[in-house]
Parts: structure tokens; sequence; C-alpha cells
């Protein structure tokens, strides 16, 4: 494979390419290969773009290809949610990338539109709040990852945004509404600045309620506590870029040309006695251990925190802390008054249809707890 050093907006990322094609993009033959119909689900979206771009221009071709990225998140909340549907988060993500290999080919795009397609086929233009919610709830999933050791690879996070995404519960005199969007496992669109740029507006107006992120943990269901602001996983994202980061060299990651700055821990806001009394079929823990580059240890309160310097978060030093850590440190800086914090799932292994069900459907009730909490 040929090495480049690849340039998004204002971010650089070391990433293996062929031709301009990502790591992401060159895994499609495998996944339709191992995964079948879960690869392709949504292949007769993009063959309608693919026959109509012989008689379009390329930048026709480039301003369509965000109409079919939305319409692409469209699609898998609907299929996902209607009634005879097997539920299945994959197809979304590996629709995503054969869209981006398909205006690539087709056209010469540029960094703005990637960067507008990316946003519409992960909901990001499809939140829509009813005036009537008395509580409005943003969620966040993530794609599958680390599908170099298993192609197949589903994550619940990402499942249940596709679920719960415009779901509306009346419960005595509320009304719960959710909203949801899926982020990308990659170092390059967080220091991009991608979950401070979203967010920002629902924080910044106060108008959502909580904003929960969710993302596939360990053996329990885990609200983490204290997110760092350092990473320290060794672990690659989906384009197998290593930081350098590791437990001994924990970094402070980039917003745009800058290191993100903030408390070496913060703690979350989310009504975590309401979330914790939902203790079916997995438990749900108010985890607290933390690892500072003393020791690691179970925290007290975010007094015990001051004067540390950070190595892992409640929730580890990975993309899952991290989007925890930017949430919550943002939210900080607005003087926001939305409850936030971090989610983590019990795993799966590759793709378990019941358990992933059940992880959902604990997701939903967890949250519809906090809500009327609130």
């Amino acid at each position: 494979m040929i090495k480049e050093i690849i340039l998004i907006s204002s971010v650089f990322i070391q990433t293996s390419t062929i031709g301009n094609l990502t790591i992401e993009e060159q895994r499609i033959p495998l996944a339709e290969e191992k995964l079948g119909q879960a690869a392709k689900e949504y292949d007769f979206i993009l063959n309608t773009l693919t026959k109509a771009a012989p008689k379009l221009s390329k930048e026709s071709i480039s301003r369509l290809s965000i109409s079919y990225a939305n319409n692409l998140w469209l699609n898998a909340v609907a299929d996902i949610q209607s009634e005879d549907s097997s539920p299945d988060d994959r197809s979304l993500y590996w629709a995503r990338l054969k869209l981006s290999k398909l205006i690539k080919q087709k056209a010469k795009v540029n960094s703005d539109i990637l960067w507008e397609m990316e946003r519409g086929s992960r909901g990001q233009n499809d939140i829509n709040f009813s005036d009537k919610a008395t509580k409005k709830i943003l969620i966040t999933g993530f794609d599958p990852f680390f599908l170099d050791k298993n192609i197949g690879q589903s994550n619940p996070s990402g499942l249940a945004a596709l679920m719960l995404d415009g779901k509306t519960y009346h419960i005595d005199d509320e009304l719960i509404q959710i909203e949801s969007v899926i982020f990308p496992v990659r170092f390059a669109d967080f220091d991009h600045g991608e979950v401070e740029r979203f967010l920002e507006p629902y924080l910044s107006s106060n108008n959502v309620d909580m904003l929960v992120t969710i993302s596939m943990g360990r053996d329990d269901f885990d609200l983490e506590r204290f997110p760092a602001l350092r990473r320290s996983a060794k672990a690659p994202d989906n384009l197998n870029v290593f930081t350098g980061a590791d437990s001994k060299n924990p970094l402070i990651p980039m917003i745009g040309n800058q290191k993100l700055i903030g408390n070496e821990f913060v703690e979350f806001s989310l009504p975590v006695k309401a979330m914790t009394k939902i203790q079916s079929p997995y438990l749900v823990n108010d985890r607290t251990t933390v690892t500072t580059t003393k020791k690691t240890f179970d925290a007290d309160s975010i007094k015990q925190l001051l004067d540390t310097t950070s190595v892992a978060g409640s929730g580890g030093g990975f993309l899952s802390n991290e989007i925890s850590y930017r949430s919550i440190n943002l939210a900080n800086q607005l003087n926001s008054k939305v409850a936030v914090g971090h989610l983590h799932t019990p795993r799966v292994k590759g793709f378990h249809l019941e358990k992933e069900l059940q992880i959902v459907q604990q997701i939903q009730k967890i949250i519809i707890a906090g809500a009327l909490s609130l």
C-alpha cells in the first residue's frame, strides 16, 4: 500500500491509501464477501446515482451526493424501525463508505462536500424536535470498529441511535422525544472539532434537556462519571491511525490547530440515581474508576482529581472517553443547563441480534427514567 499524508481541512492524518480511497473504503469488497446482504442493503440507492452519473456534471454529482447521504440515513431509520425488519446497524455504515467511494470516483470532490455527506448520512440533518415535547433527549452512537479483527463487527450504540431516532413516549404529563446521530471512529474527525461543531447549538441554547453519548464497552452498562482529557489507548481508529498515545504517554487531543483546552478530568451531570434503577437484564453501574500518572483508583469526587494529570477516564482512553469529555467540557464552557454524560453498553462480538435488541431496549428504559427525573 502507498503511504500518504491526507489533509482533512486543517487536520493532518497519516493512513494507508490506494489512489484516494481510505482504509475504510478499501474494506468494502471483504465486507460484501463476508456480510452479504448486510453490506449491500442500500445498493439500490447507490445504483441510481451510478446510472445517473454519466449524464451529470461533476458539480451536480457532488451536490446530489449530499441528498443521497440524507436519504441513506432516512432509509436506515425507517427500515430498522419497521415492524418486519431485522435491525442491523452495519448496513448504513457500509453504504456510507460506498457513497463516498462512488463520488470520489465519479466527481472531483472537495473536503466540504465530503464533510456534508458525512454529516447527512449520520443524521445531523434530521434533528427535528417537536414543540410539544416536554423532554427533549439527544443521543449519539458510534460506527462499528476494530474491523480488521472482525469485518462483521456491529456496534449496539449505533443500532440504538437508529432504533430510537425520532421516538416519542407519552408518560403521565410528559412527552419524551429522542433524536440521534452516529459519530465515526476516527481521530481526525474529533481533532477537526466535529463533536463541538455539532453540539454547540444545542448546548448553548439549552434547547434539549439531556445529551447521552453512547458507545460499546464492557460486560454491563456503565455511566462514566469522570471522563479524562487525554488519549491513552494504543488502539487504532477505523483508518488504522495510531496517535502514539499510551498509558506512559497520554496525549491531549486537538481541536482545529490547537490542543483541546480543559481540566484534566470533568464530571457528568446525568440524573444517575434514576438511570441506575434500571438494573435488568444488565447491571447499570455508576463507574468512577480513573487513572492518573500516579495511580488507578475509584475517585470520590471531582475535587479529588484536581492537580492530577489524566491518563484514562472512567470511560477509558479511546474515543468513547473523548466524546464524553468533549461534550461535558463544551457544556461547562457554555454554562449549559443540559444534563450531559456517557453510557457504555455491554459489548457484543460480531453481530448478535437478540443481545443487541436487549441492549437497545434497556437503553430506552435508562433514557426514559433519566428524562422523567429531570
